[in-house]
């Protein structure tokens, strides 16, 4: 479809390098910065990550905290709580966790988001079902009012990076359905 090509990016890379005004964590719902994506956002971003993050407690499964970007490129850090600390990421925490993250960012008038494929570490949810779920939330979000000018999947490895753009091409095929 014309246009999109902008408005939402894949790309294999490090998230916490991402020159983006908002990166995602994939978050537990204790907002407790772990291991995988949120680690590597503790270990770069600083401990003022966690500080806030305690300071909001816990949240919602589904739910999107905000906090401060600490010492990372991006300005804010979402929280996207796709599942219990320990549990699973389930399609309807991965959808609700997606949508509420887009829905924060447009509240704090942020142009630039970059996501993981949220759930699909330790929390085991399946790397295609992820992509389809992502980017049909950001393509549903794109095509309302929104501050957001471009969604960016930021992808730690080739796998990750083949799924999301084998997704995108059928969805792109089906005229973004």
């Amino acid at each position: 479809m014309p246009g999109w090509e902008d408005k939402i990016v894949l790309e294999q890379g490090d998230l916490t390098e991402a020159a983006v005004d908002a990166i995602v964590n994939a978050a537990n719902n204790d907002l407790q910065l772990g291991g995988g994506v949120a680690g590597a956002i503790r270990r770069k971003g600083g401990p003022q990550i966690q500080e806030e993050c305690n300071r909001i407690g816990s949240i919602a499964v589904g739910e999107a905290a905000v906090t401060t970007g600490g010492n990372l490129k991006a300005k804010y850090v979402i929280h996207a709580a796709s599942m219990w600390l320990g549990g699973q990421t389930t399609a309807e925490s991965l959808r609700a966790s997606t949508r509420n993250s887009l829905a924060r960012a447009a509240e704090k008038g942020i142009g630039t988001i970059a996501f993981p494929a949220v759930g699909t570490g330790i929390a085991g949810f399946p790397l295609r079902d992820c992509a389809a779920i992502m980017l049909d939330e950001a393509v549903q979000h794109l095509q309302g009012k929104t501050s957001l000018r471009q969604v960016r999947f930021v992808l730690y490895d080739r796998a990750a990076l083949q799924a999301f753009r084998e997704v995108w091409a059928e969805k792109q095929k089906k005229g973004l359905e």
